[in-house]
């Protein structure tokens, strides 16, 4: 049946001129049959690049809305409307603003895991690849980071010029990984390398060889001479690690490691909503250009 549904979806995709966008965390399926995966910025950017009138973004809701953002003239679609974001649900942008007036000047660095309307009270945004060099382009010596107090602090500890002031925000997936699940599968893979996301709590990012993004992962286990490596990040990511290194061997750091609103996105689901061409997510326009303006300054720091 899953064979059947594929080829309906390709077909879909071809008639409607869409791309198929899936984030890294997405089910094994899924990704297999997007057109393009990474994580959620890179998605955005490549679907903007793309001749497509429609993009259908398997995710969640704020990376749709940055689909929206950056391609105001296309179509973006969201299979699962209610697959939201815990993290980018925990700050506002009337609290974003409250914090704002108690530190007059202070800039504020976003991480993309939020809201359109967050992103639009923010001075820049960043990844979890690209924030430190989105903070060491700032002139401050002080400022506001957020939501995500882990990945803050993670890129705090190399700018310690800098006074942070972190919003208290996290990932509840890679917060539910442990330092005691870590500590033991590395007693019990002791020839393994473990690399998490810097979302992980400080006391499991101190326990990695290697601390980096969904994409810093890929790319580190391509090239690591290592052949086995403990994962600390949603288990999503290990569909393409097999796929591209099949001779290494890559082993969850914990079963703690699932995101449910990732999963939510079915084949069914695809299929349904490019035969209806909805769910429908866009951003008010003047959101979208305040957002966008935080976007494009994050952008135009040059990439290594």
């Amino acid at each position: 049946m899953q064979n059947v549904i594929k080829h309906q979806i390709k077909d879909l995709l071809k008639e409607r001129n869409a791309v198929l966008l899936a984030h890294n965390y997405m089910r094994d399926e899924v990704q297999e049959i997007a057109d393009i995966t990474g994580d959620s910025l890179a998605l955005s950017i490549e679907a903007a690049k793309t001749e497509a009138d429609v993009i259908v973004f398997c995710g969640v809701h704020f990376m749709a809305e940055s689909a929206a953002i950056l391609s105001p003239q296309k179509k973006v679609l969201l299979p699962r409307p209610d697959a939201g974001c815990p993290m980018a649900d925990m700050v506002t942008a009337a609290e974003l603003e409250l914090l704002k007036s108690r530190h007059p000047g202070v800039p504020v660095v976003t991480y993309v895991n939020s809201s359109a309307e967050v992103k639009a009270h923010s001075d820049i945004c960043c990844t979890s690849a690209n924030a430190l060099k989105v903070v060491q382009s700032l002139s401050e010596d002080e400022l506001i980071f957020v939501p995500d107090r882990n990945l803050g602090r993670w890129i705090a500890k190399f700018v310690p010029q800098k006074k942070f002031i972190f919003w208290e925000g996290f990932c509840p997936t890679h917060e539910r990984m442990t330092v005691a699940a870590v500590l033991q599968k590395k007693s019990e893979h002791p020839d393994a390398l473990f690399i998490c996301h810097p979302e992980s709590a400080p006391a499991v990012s101190d326990l990695a060889d290697h601390v980096c993004s969904t994409s810093g992962m890929y790319d580190y286990c391509r090239k690591s001479q290592a052949a086995k490596f403990i994962i600390g990040t949603e288990a999503g990511i290990i569909y393409k690690l097999r796929l591209e290194n099949p001779t290494k061997e890559f082993i969850l750091a914990s079963p703690a490691l699932f995101c449910p609103n990732m999963k939510l996105t079915s084949l069914e689901d695809i299929l349904l909503s490019l035969q209806n061409l909805e769910p429908v997510i866009s951003v008010p326009e003047d959101i979208r250009l305040k957002a966008k303006g935080a976007l494009d300054r994050m952008l135009a720091i040059p990439r290594d």
